[in-house]
């Protein structure tokens, strides 16, 4: 009797646990709205237009996507050293904002399919400068939090560097490299090449730091949000739409 009763009570808790997964897309329809937390300063991807209204590759894809899961897309700046704390203490539902997908992230986070993949490059003004052996003994910057500081720190160059400077956003770092105060940045190669692209004098080193895929970030236990997700990120792959998206703002690279 008290097996089956401890049999019984397995199930039972098997039965919980699956409900409570699904429970997660539910709760978002309910509330009609789903919170995307992002750093608004990550051109192309998410950053503020001359008017201050929120504009980017991944807030066109973000909005396409939610809205074919028939809820609406709230779009939430945060501190990026601190988003994954604020997506698992629920005080966002995503992360969107060219995430890229690592091993230390997968610990604490949930993913969904990859959706755009990315490299880690190094920016610099020095002419000098030709190659990451050349990095050795000087001033680095970086977004603090960033995978561009882990793929630093991972880097075979890291013990030869002089200093890490780390910032709270991209703008700030390539700001002082254009100062002069640093010698090199490491960025994402889609933030990276857009602001360069707006400005003369920098450099992109023709060697990488790392090759990376991105995803959109969510709680572990979101399963059934992850479904949907995926689902609405499929879709629009399948009928075209993310490629008009991507041309908008990448052209036809």
């Amino acid at each position: 009797m008290k097996k089956l009763l401890a049999i019984i009570i397995f199930l039972f808790t098997l039965f919980s646990l699956s409900f409570a997964k699904d429970k997660s897309f539910n709760d978002i329809l309910e509330k009609g709205e789903i919170i995307i937390g992002l750093d608004d300063t990550f051109a192309p991807m998410g950053f503020r237009d001359k008017k201050g209204d929120l504009v980017g590759f991944d807030i066109d894809l973000a909005k396409e996507v939610i809205k074919r899961m028939g809820v609406k897309p709230i779009f939430k700046a945060c501190e990026w050293d601190g988003i994954i704390f604020d997506l698992r203490s629920k005080k966002i539902d995503l992360i969107w904002n060219g995430l890229t997908i690592t091993k230390s992230r997968q610990k604490q986070i949930g993913f969904s399919n990859p959706y755009f993949n990315d490299d880690q490059i190094v920016i610099i003004r020095n002419n000098n400068i030709t190659k990451l052996n050349d990095l050795s003994n000087k001033k680095i910057g970086v977004q603090m939090g960033s995978t561009s500081y882990f793929a630093l720190e991972s880097s075979q160059i890291s013990k030869s560097i002089g200093d890490i400077k780390k910032y709270p956003t991209n703008v700030e770092a390539l700001l002082d490299l254009e100062a002069g105060r640093t010698d090199a940045v490491v960025v994402d190669a889609v933030v990276g090449k857009y602001y360069i692209s707006k400005k003369d004098g920098f450099i992109i080193l023709n060697e990488t730091l790392a090759k990376e895929d991105v995803g959109v970030g969510l709680r572990k236990n979101d399963i059934a949000l992850k479904e949907e997700l995926d689902k609405a990120l499929a879709s629009i792959i399948e009928d075209g739409t993310f490629d008009s998206i991507y041309k908008k703002w990448f052209g036809n690279n």
